[in-house]
């Protein structure tokens, strides 16, 4: 029994320190070196730089440029105390397409209580923002053209 035991323990120990081992498996790529860096983003630059441009308004809760999505918090415009949005960008490719761009936004008003509640946004809202955003990234791109 403590043979058993002992030769499991061995087996154990040795998987562990092979698996941390990138060159047993003749399939996988190299390791990256600790120093190495990501080089760039996982988007198209000129949307993500537009993105937060447009939105720049708006205070912003977590932007990943891999995965390609930005997140607003609440905003709450002084013309209309009532009333409250937050937005959420999603970037879809690494190409500056009208398609690669999807922006959502939420939208909440006080009742008389002065509870939050979850009202309908015109989807013309949603629009207007991608578009507003497209526009910015059209003037980024031709921009550096030059």
């Amino acid at each position: 029994m403590a043979i058993v035991r002992g030769a499991v323990v061995a087996l154990v120990i040795g998987g562990m320190t092979l698996s941390g081992c990138g060159s047993l498996n003749p399939f996988r790529g190299p390791e990256p070196t600790a120093g190495a860096a990501e080089v760039g983003i996982g988007v198209n630059a000129f949307l993500w730089r537009a993105s937060l441009d447009t939105l720049a308004f708006m205070p912003l809760v977590t932007a990943d440029p891999w995965g390609g999505v930005i997140n607003y918090d609440w905003f709450t415009s002084p013309e209309a105390p009532n009333e409250r949005f937050k937005a959420t960008v999603f970037i879809l490719d690494s190409r500056l397409r009208a398609d690669a761009l999807n922006v959502s936004v939420v939208k909440e008003a006080r009742d008389a209580s002065g509870q939050w509640i979850a009202q309908p946004v015109a989807a013309q809202t949603e629009t207007d923002l991608e578009n507003a955003i497209l526009t910015r990234a059209r003037q980024l791109n031709l921009s550096t053209v030059r």
